[in-house]
């Protein structure tokens, strides 16, 4: 059986290698634009589709499947930002989802 420990492990986990991720984008975007002499930001959808176009479109299919609404207002807007901001803000969710409780101090827990 699977414990809390595990699952919140599981998660810190995951979200720290996310992070990881995020931050060697940042990188590479902070390289290309003082190279560059211009700003730029690698968009999470060009990232995706360099790794694994077909699992894109698959996305794609899926989303439409359940709502059309889902893919073009939604998926699309989050596909449009840079890559380090999406990871960044994933594996900050996971880790912050994966964090121990605090004890609280003077108050007794229902």
């Amino acid at each position: 059986m699977i414990s809390a420990v595990m699952i919140r492990f599981t998660l810190r986990f995951i979200g720290l290698w996310i992070l990881a991720v995020a931050f060697i984008a940042l990188v590479r975007d902070g390289t290309k634009t003082i190279a560059g002499n211009d700003l730029f930001f690698a968009r999470l959808r060009d990232d995706w589709y360099n790794l694994s176009p077909n699992s894109l479109e698959r996305l794609q299919q899926a989303a439409e499947r359940v709502a059309d609404w889902l893919w073009n207002p939604v998926i699309q807007a989050i596909l449009d930002k840079p890559t380090w901001l999406v990871l960044g803000i994933l594996g900050s969710f996971l880790v912050l989802l994966g964090r121990k409780k605090k004890r609280l101090i003077g108050y007794a827990r229902d």
